[in-house]
This record gives structure tokens, sequence and C-alpha cells, in this order.
């Protein structure tokens, strides 16, 4: 009984496995950071074109994993899976009953990558600076001039 070996077996079956940086697991659809190559969070998944990053990326890394997000629906992931399935890529759906993460797709090493710029920035949208407008007096609103 002294064994520590023992004592280390019992608690893993009471408690489960021990997990390394639980809450990164989470928040990255049951990978690490470090292995991701590139996230889509779950508003961009569900926006109605597929993003040529996201396109790239599931034709660029043969040997990687595509993490959906289950709590989305199917109609907003099928886009990415029709993909995946062309490219042979392996795709896993993730539903965390416990936490809904705020990425909705991952592409996924089993080893680290380590890439510094995994998200996906939405295309800026160009502003126009704001003009004076011309003002006009009261007779010239009258008279339309």
């Amino acid at each position: 009984m002294s064994n520590p070996n023992l004592d280390d077996y019992l608690q893993q079956g009471i408690y489960g496995a021990k997990e390394t940086k639980p809450e990164e697991r989470r928040k990255f659809l049951g990978t690490i950071r470090e292995r991701v190559v590139l996230a889509l969070l779950q508003n961009q998944v569900s926006e109605a074109n597929v993003y040529k990053e996201a396109e790239e990326a599931i034709k660029g890394n043969k040997g990687a994993k595509l993490y959906l997000n289950g709590h989305l629906d199917y109609s907003y992931l099928s886009k990415y899976l029709k993909l995946a399935n062309e490219q042979n890529m392996e795709y896993t759906m993730v539903t965390n009953n416990d936490y809904n993460s705020e990425i909705g797709l991952l592409i996924a090493y089993d080893h680290a990558v380590d890439k510094e710029d995994i998200y996906v920035n939405e295309p800026a949208v160009e502003k126009k600076p704001d003009q004076p407008k011309e003002k006009k007096g009261f007779f010239a609103k009258l008279f339309n001039k």
C-alpha cells in the first residue's frame, strides 16, 4: 500500500487521467495552442463564404487534422467538411457540454508547430473619413439652392 504508483492509479480511476493544460484544451477544442496552424472564430465559420486562408491551410497541411466546434450548426460546418474530404484530411467534431469555446474551427497537428499568428483577421472595411457637410442657410433650403 505504500507504493505511490498504486495511489496514482487509484486517483486516476476516481478523477480520470491527468491532463496537461486543461483550460487551453477546452479553448482549443481538445488540442493545445502550440499545435494549431489556423483558427477561425464561431462567427467567422458561420459566414456564407469559405475563408480563403482556411481553404489554403486545408490544402497545404497534409498531416494536420481539422477540429470543428460541435455547438455550431452543421450547415455552417459542411462547406469546411467538404473541403477536408476533398483533401483527405481527418476531422473531428468536438462538443464539450461544460464549455462552449469561441473558436469554431481549428487546423492542428499532433506535434508542436508554434505558429505565432493563428487567427484569421477579418478583412478591414475601409472607412471613409467624415467630411463636413456644407452648411446651408434657411432660404437656400427653402429654395433648394
